[in-house]
């Protein structure tokens, strides 16, 4: 079983997705935490699912929160996702922008992109749960020209952007951030 751990690992690592931060609040203090696991489920009625790591301190108090948020985060938004990253950071502190929704839960106002959703079911496996989330409300703002260009690319534990090939022509390359992962 170790073999397909580790050729699992391999794989995973090596293989691109975008990044986001789910927020919630079940009653007196919002958390807030960066996954990489964001997927779409259904168009219509719009439903996501994501993971959520047994091993982190906030996974209990999203899934009994009932309500989440969850942004969409640009290369812009990097600072936010090491902090939704960062275990123990003051993620809603008094340097941090953001306000509660009419709703009361907690949104980053810097991300333009986001959604409030409804956590419409969970399935506990070994070391994590996966969230499946109705989508209620939200917001998107494309940047102008080539949005794609300003997406948070999470790919072999660093956090990267896609930019134009130096050809000119319409491929993708993958520009490295200097900041490294804290996912371990």
């Amino acid at each position: 079983m170790t073999d397909l751990s580790h050729a699992f690992r391999d794989a995973f690592r090596l293989h691109p997705a975008g990044v986001a931060v789910i927020t919630a609040d079940p009653g007196g203090q919002p958390v807030a935490m960066t996954v990489s696991s964001l997927i779409s489920v259904s168009a219509a009625p719009p439903a996501v699912a994501f993971s959520l790591s047994a091993r982190s301190g906030s996974t209990a108090a999203v899934l009994a929160a009932g309500s989440v948020v969850i942004h969409l985060l640009r290369f812009s938004d990097l600072d936010l996702a090491l902090l939704g990253a960062t275990p123990g950071a003051d993620r809603f502190g008094p340097k941090i922008a953001w306000s509660r929704l009419p709703t009361g839960e907690p949104r980053y106002s810097s991300v333009a992109t986001w959604f409030r959703g409804r956590i419409t079911g969970s399935l506990p496996v070994e070391g994590a749960t996966v969230v499946v989330a109705e989508l209620l409300e939200g917001e998107t703002a494309l940047p102008p020209g080539a949005p794609e260009l300003d997406s948070l690319i999470y790919l072999d534990r660093r956090w990267h952007r896609l930019r134009e090939a130096p050809d000119g022509q319409a491929s993708l390359t993958l520009a490295e951030s200097e900041f490294s992962d804290v996912f371990r």
